[in-house]
């Protein structure tokens, strides 16, 4: 079958002269805005979700539950929220294919809105478990439909920019839900809301984003590449499954399938396995920190929770921080020289990064410098799938194949997690106050990242080619006939 560049999809390089965001028009930004908008909102439920987990989890205990089982519990909803996530992804990943990519982000966005807003009335572990997973579900779908839309909409000479933008604004929606926190824990103390009861508020605040849908929906239109091949029928037909079942019969949309899932896998579970437990690392060895300046009399015994939580909350910024910068540099690098040579950086630096950042965190200065470079290190190739997922695939299966690379590592950061705590508990010592049983999980767990540089000799480098696109009806109802040849340069 021949390979055909796409309307919107020239090569990274055409007019170089030109600045990246000179290329986009009115409706360019508007695109941007909306989808970066969305996946923005989607991290921004992620992180409210992160820091409200244990104070939900606590006021919704049964009475007489321990400490230590609602946080292991906390790893299960987790857990959930990922399932969730990952079935979520490959649904709608399959149904942006089939009916279009603004419809289906759309109506993702209404239903992590929905559900975020619902867990506010949550009145157990069960249903408060239950609305993560059915967040999940609309959290999961936004990424590769936002990604494909922004891809098959801008000019292929911002292509790069404009999706590695997107994901260093997705930093924004994690500093947005700090502030939140930080007003509502306010509100908590001055009696404006009920003490204990911050976390239903938060989630309260999750619901938002479903006002964006109402100015946007009739506005936001599906990209004239996807509208082209629904005309001329090349669309997938028949049940969901026909897009999977489109993307394994081809080898070379299966090939880049593989590769693409075990690279986004790679830093999905570093993030969600790994990274994610820094702040209980932080708990442990910041509480150590305050107090023994407490004994030592250079802070009342009083202040203690309320310089960890301070601690905390600015090596997460920072964090955030080292984040948007690590992603940016990712765009830049992979733009000037290529997907595969960033990928190699990015996963060597957040073995290297983070295992030392977990191996020697003992106070919190050393979070202030640390943990800048975990963001940086962690989060730099999640710029890289927005970029590089969407140039492994063909129109018809792109919003499948990029969905199913991103959130299969849901599936696998679930399963993390579960590891994760399983090394917990393997390392566990007879000193309760401990913090190396976690240290040591954390270490180990970086080994997942072997997986990323293993893969990446495999990888195809797509700088400086078109997005592949489909050219022949397929052959047979529902099917497309597996591609042969490959892209040209442009």
């Amino acid at each position: 079958m021949p390979i055909s560049i796409e309307p919107s999809s020239q090569s990274d390089n055409s007019d170089p002269g030109k600045p990246w965001y000179k290329l986009l028009s009115g409706y360019h930004w508007f695109v941007f805005i909306i989808a970066s908008a969305a996946w923005l909102f989607d991290c921004l439920d992620q992180r409210l979700f992160s820091l409200a987990r244990i104070p939900a989890l606590n006021a919704l205990a049964p009475a007489g539950t321990l400490p230590a089982d609602v946080q292991a519990f906390g790893k299960v909803v987790t857990a959930f929220f990922l399932i969730g996530w990952g079935i979520g992804g490959l649904i709608f990943g399959a149904l942006g294919d089939k009916f279009g990519r603004s419809k289906m982000l759309m109506l993702t966005i209404l239903i992590y809105s929905l559900f975020t807003g619902l867990s506010f009335f949550s009145h157990s572990w069960f249903d408060f478990t239950a609305c993560r997973f059915l967040t999940g579900l609309g959290v999961g779908g936004v990424f590769g439909l936002a990604v494909a839309l922004i891809a098959e909409t801008v000019p292929s000479g911002a292509r790069v920019q404009a999706l590695g933008l997107l994901q260093v604004l997705s930093t924004v929606g994690n500093v947005m839900a700090v502030g939140i926190k930080y007003l509502l824990d306010s509100l908590e103390k001055n009696g404006t809301i009920t003490g204990g009861e911050g976390w239903r508020w938060m989630f309260l605040v999750g619901l938002t984003p479903a006002i964006m849908v109402v100015f946007s929906y009739k506005r936001l239109k599906e990209p004239e590449s996807w509208l082209k091949l629904k005309n001329e029928g090349k669309l997938p037909k028949g049940s969901i499954l026909v897009p999977y079942q489109n993307l394994v019969r081809s080898t070379r949309w299966r090939r880049n399938l593989i590769v693409g899932s075990l690279i986004a896998s790679t830093g999905v579970i570093g993030l969600w396995a790994i990274g994610e437990y820094a702040v209980d690392l932080q708990n442990m060895v910041f509480g150590k920190y305050f107090t023994e300046q407490a004994a030592l009399g250079k802070i009342a015994k009083t202040d203690i929770k309320l310089n960890v939580e301070n601690a905390k909350t600015l090596a997460y910024l920072l964090n955030m921080l080292g984040a948007g910068v690590g992603m940016w540099l990712f765009t830049k690098v992979a733009a000037a020289t290529g997907r595969r040579t960033a990928f190699a950086i990015g996963f060597v630096a957040a073995l290297v990064v983070t295992a030392f950042t977990y191996w020697k965190m003992e106070t919190p200065i050393d979070a202030y410098w640390m943990m800048p470079l975990m963001g940086a290190a962690q989060l730099g190739p999640f710029a890289g799938f927005a970029i590089y997922l969407p140039e492994l695939f063909p129109g018809s299966l792109r919003s499948t194949g990029t969905s199913f690379c991103y959130n299969l590592g849901r599936f696998a950061a679930a399963g993390g997690s579960f590891f994760s705590a399983y090394l917990t508990k393997l390392f566990t010592t007879s000193d309760a106050t401990s913090s190396l049983p976690l240290r040591y999980s954390a270490i180990a767990m970086c080994s997942i990242f072997l997986i990323g540089l293993f893969t990446l000799p495999f990888a195809p480098e797509t700088k400086g080619k078109p997005l592949p696109s489909d050219e022949v009806a397929p052959p047979e109802p529902g099917f497309a006939p597996a591609p042969a040849g490959t892209p040209a340069k442009a």
